[in-house]
């Protein structure tokens, strides 16, 4: 059973990384039981129901599919030959920084030997530029200033005409500050009041912002340029990432749906939850399955569609304000994962992991059997390669048809080899769920309590006023939420680490002062 002081070591090499101590507090819950529904299967649902069952919560896991791991999960598919494989929403890699989501793996796997780390974050643009974070230093400002000097997409003239005093904010990133600063302009309004160069702007920001499935003129500058920071400016954990080196369900999510079990958990997947409704003395129903459960506690760890509906369907939770802002939330626009299967290798020379900007669609390009064993094991039986791409962003009416056809066309020229090679299956995600993070949207977003003392909120969508993101944010606003009921119980919560919260140096820290009163407005 794990301690409650558990998990407090360092948990990577940035010296400067944050601890945030949770709430003092009993070991376990002691005298009556509680009881904590948790709704959603996600990361974000998993941190929480971790967290909770430690403590000897009594934790109930409702989950609408028959898998785990929310958008980081996998089902099984049949190929053309009769064969299985896993089919998911597609790559996502683990960075360094994610220090919260890696300490909720290490739970199951406490070295992580199940990852293995890409050596490298190559990018591609369709004029021909290359660009890459192998040899860039790690520890900031280094790392940006490496990567300038290292790059093609920098050329003497272009670092002229650039505006370095609207770029001073970036050497002083605070949650929320930023928000203050820059919230109100998008990021494709930042990135040109610095005039950075075309190029580098394809090559080395907008990853960033795409990173959020989102078209630059609609994502909030605040975001792009937190991601800066997490990413690059103000962690020393650098760019390089680890994937898992099987797919998803069986390296991450089942060993950790055992690992609840083992802690008494209850994990009902394919049971979506129709309603919660509070009751007069201070609990929840939870209605699923045509079956109503009384719950001291809920957590609703939901994607932005579902956290929407959801609420809708139970009239009774929250006030009126509340309520408005989790109507107003709104998704990305659609993306797109297309796993091939094909006759023939990739070419041995060419990235496992390939980011991509001028190719139409197309953002990156992954070679699946470079490190996940499924894949090698049907690429060493049948000669082939397992190939997914993505494109995020695409057009709200896009035919997904006409889209993956797209897709691989531009796979054609970014790999040329591959239009010889002969399609055996494949299989095509178009999906629209992840949040959309707009333009001036940061004050409306709501954060992890909620009107009801014991109705917490989880997920990459809630406000959690840390230097988070994406898959990171899932994972630490799951602790968060958990850690605000184990509190409310007087029971010893759960710590976290971030990147550093502000500026690496006092002199960056004077410099990006300077530049307070610069840069673009709304």
């Amino acid at each position: 059973m794990t301690g409650p002081r558990a998990h407090t070591a360092r948990p990577g090499r940035d010296r400067r990384a944050v601890y945030l101590p949770p709430p003092a507090g009993s070991a376990r819950v002691g005298g009556p039981s509680r009881s904590t529904a948790v709704v959603g299967g996600g990361i974000a649902g998993l941190a929480a129901a971790t967290a909770l069952a430690e403590r000897g919560v009594d934790v109930t896991l409702y989950e609408r599919e028959p898998y785990l791991g929310g958008r980081v999960g996998g089902w099984p598919v049949e190929l053309y030959d009769g064969s299985t494989a896993t089919m998911s929403r597609g790559f996502h890699a683990f960075f360094r920084q994610y220090y919260n989501l890696r300490g909720l793996l290490s739970r199951t796997d406490p070295t992580l030997a199940g990852f293995i780390g890409l050596p490298d974050y190559p990018l591609r643009h369709g004029a021909g530029l290359h660009d890459s974070f192998r040899r860039v230093p790690r520890t900031p400002p280094l790392s940006a200033l490496g990567f300038v000097a290292l790059s093609p997409s920098f050329r003497s003239r272009d670092l002229v005409r650039m505006n370095p005093v609207a770029a001073l904010p970036l050497l002083d990133v605070r949650v929320p500050e930023v928000y203050d600063r820059l919230d109100a302009v998008s990021a494709h309004d930042f990135l040109a009041s610095l005039r950075f160069p075309q190029a580098a702007r394809h090559l080395a920001f907008e990853v960033f912002s795409r990173s959020f499935f989102a078209d630059p003129r609609q994502l909030s500058a605040a975001e792009m340029v937190l991601m800066f920071h997490i990413y690059f400016l103000g962690s020393a954990e650098g760019l390089l990432f680890d994937v898992p080196r099987e797919p998803f369900p069986t390296a991450l999510w089942e060993p950790l749906g055992d690992y609840l079990h083992g802690h008494g958990a209850t994990l009902r997947t394919s049971t979506p939850v129709d309603q919660v409704a509070p009751t007069e003395d201070g609990a929840f129903t939870v209605l699923a399955d045509r079956r109503a459960t009384r719950h001291d506690t809920v957590v609703l760890a939901l994607d932005t569609p579902g956290l929407r509906s959801l609420v809708g369907r139970s009239p009774g939770l929250g006030d009126t304000a509340w309520r408005d802002r989790v109507h107003r939330l709104r998704t990305a626009p659609p993306f797109l994962v297309s796993r091939l299967w094909l006759d023939r290798p990739v070419d041995r020379r060419r990235p496992g992991f390939l980011g991509t900007a001028g190719y139409g669609p197309l953002d990156n390009v992954s070679v699946l059997e470079r490190w996940e064993g499924e894949a090698a094991r049907w690429a060493l039986r049948t000669g082939g390669s397992v190939v997914e791409l993505h494109g995020y962003a695409l057009p709200e009416d896009g035919d997904p048809e006409v889209e993956a056809k797209r897709l691989i066309e531009e796979l054609w020229r970014v790999y040329p080899e591959t239009r010889n090679a002969r399609i055996l299956d494949e299989r095509h995600e178009w999906r629209q769920d992840c949040p959309l993070f707009p333009v001036g949207g940061y004050d409306d977003r709501p954060g992890v309590r909620t009107p009801h003392s014991g109705l917490v909120l989880a997920g990459d969508l809630v406000r959690t006023d840390l230097p988070v993101a994406l898959m990171e944010r899932a994972a630490t606003s799951g602790f968060m939420a958990a850690n605000a009921l184990l509190e409310s119980w007087g029971v010893h919560g759960h710590p976290l680490w971030t990147v550093p919260d502000r500026g690496r140096s006092r002199l960056l820290r004077t410099l990006a002062a300077r530049g307070q009163g610069a840069g673009p407005r709304p």
